[in-house]
This record gives structure tokens, sequence and C-alpha cells, in this order.
């Protein structure tokens, strides 16, 4: 009987002259990742729900190489599908699908303060967009026989322990861990030139919009009451909490992440993380919490 694990021998890959497609391509790590790619000779196609956002990374990109975009919303079949469409009709392949759009629940708060709306934008966007975009690309990247990478970001929120004041968000990014962990070994057992990996932003404080992620928010989708009574917060608003508390805000510096994130990819690794060092003591007590059926400790910020 198997252990679970695989000898997978897949030779690295090479960049350059690929066809890179990047969701939540126009800001933040997203956009740290497009410029990556394009100092490493990819095509980027970015998908993002916001159409000035996309124009403005486009016009900042473009001197560095080929790169356009599409207003996309990955929650939506329907719009995912006419991006795999135009990227297949435009640039004839996909090579590296980098999930990366990701919302907050909106305030965070206790658990049974969220409302259901909260689960439903959240894991829209985080899972449900996540599968979406699997599903309309992966077929077709199969289909093509070429090399190719699925990059699902992640959290260590959720991906390695919860923030319990961050449940829902939390759980939307454990969800995204086990799934790229179901697609690499189906890619593996299929015998398919794919592979896939799971990146944990680090490295620092990410300036990202995903703290006012809820400007983004549906209509439909709004909060009906008062909820948690919070309220998003900017980068700053956060990053000035946080040293109120004590803790490291040193922001990481988005262009070598970036950097980092595709040098990764082309050497098809599957966890994509700068520093797992404190993440690996927190493994090994969680783990011994479970075989002692204890309550495992979580990410350590304070339960309020």
């Amino acid at each position: 009987m198997s252990d679970g694990t695989e000898v997978d021998n897949i030779d690295p890959m090479e960049i350059a002259g690929m066809v890179a497609v990047v969701t939540g391509g126009a800001g933040g790590i997203g956009k740290g990742i497009c410029g990556a790619l394009l100092r490493a000779g990819a095509t980027v196609v970015i998908a993002d729900i916001e159409q000035a956002a996309i124009d403005a990374a486009v016009a900042e990109l473009s001197s560095q190489g080929p790169i356009s975009g599409m207003q996309t919303n990955i929650a939506d079949e329907h719009s995912v599908r006419a991006l795999a469409d135009h990227v297949y009709a435009t640039h004839g392949k996909c090579n590296l699908l980098y999930n990366n759009a990701g919302v907050t629940s909106g305030g965070g708060g206790k658990p049974w303060q969220q409302e259901p709306n909260d689960w439903r934008w959240c894991f829209g966007v985080n899972v449900f967009g996540t599968a979406i975009c699997v599903s309309e690309f992966v077929p077709r990247m199969i289909e093509s026989g070429e090399p190719g990478q699925i990059i699902n970001t992640s959290s260590g929120d959720g991906g390695f322990a919860p923030v319990p004041t961050a449940s829902v968000y939390a759980a939307s990014k454990a969800a995204v861990s086990c799934f790229t962990e179901a697609l690499h070994h189906n890619l593996v057992s299929e015998g398919t030139n794919l592979r896939a990996s799971v990146f944990y932003p680090s490295g620092g404080l990410l300036r990202t919009g995903l703290f006012t992620a809820s400007r983004n928010r549906p209509e439909e989708l709004q909060r009906v009451g008062d909820a948690t009574g919070r309220k998003s917060m900017t980068f700053d608003e956060m990053k000035e909490m946080l040293a109120k508390a004590g803790r490291d805000v040193t922001e990481a510096n988005l262009d070598e992440l970036g950097d980092f994130v595709v040098d990764r990819t082309a050497a098809r690794q599957y966890i994509i993380i700068m520093d797992l060092r404190e993440t690996i003591d927190l493994l090994h007590r969680r783990a011994d919490a479970i075989e002692k059926l204890d309550v495992p400790p979580h990410h350590g910020m304070p339960v309020s």
C-alpha cells in the first residue's frame, strides 16, 4: 500500500517564452509577480476585478515586456471562461496560472458574529474563484501537453494555523491549501506535464489592497445586520495597530518577493515561502497537540 508519497522527477522549467495568467495581478504581490514574470521573459495577462487598476498596472509594467489585462470576476464561471477563451485565442496557450486574487470577510470578529454573506463573499473569491480558474484553465493546459504550473496563493492564517479573529478568512485559506495538495497529487497520478504549488506570502507585511477589499464587495453580498461591528482597515491602519501591539511591522519588498515566487515556480517547488523557521515550530506543536487529542495552538494573535 502506498504511504501517500510519490517520486516526482519532473524537470525545472524555463519561464522565458511562457504565457502566465495572474489573478489579482493589478496590485500588491500580484503585481510584484507580474513584474518578475516579465523580467524572466514571460508574457503576462492580468485578471483583476478593477479595470482602472489593470490599466495602471499595464501602463507601469509594459516597458518590461508583453503584458495585457482583462477585467475578470473569478467568482463567476462565465467571466473566467471568457478570460480563458481570450488567453487561448490571443496567445494559444497558458503555462502558468497564478490564482492569487483574494479577499477578507470584512472586519473579522468572533465566528458567531460573521454573517452568511461574509462566508459567501470570502469563499466565493478565495475558494470558489480558485476552483473555477482551475476548472477552466487546467483541462486546456493538460491538453496542450506543455509544461506548466498552477500556483495557488494561500496564507499562514489558515494554511498553517488560524488567527481566531479571522475565522472565515482562515477557513478559506485552509481550503486553498488542501485543494492545492489534492490538485498536485492528481496532476502527478494522471501523468500530466503540470504541477501545483501553494504560495504563502511572506518576508514581511504585504502592502496590498486585501485589507480594503470590501470596495469590490457585490451589493447582493453586503452585510445585512451589524455583524461584528468592525470595519475593514487600510494597510497603514493595520500596520499602526500591529506596531502598537509590539509586533514586527517590517514591510516586504514586493518586487523581491515576486522574483522569489517566479524563481521557485521555475524550480517547480511545491511550497513557496521565504522563511519557515517559526512556522515549523508551530507545526510541530500543533502535531504534538493533535497526537494528544488536544486543541492545537493557533497563530498567537490576541483573541478578542
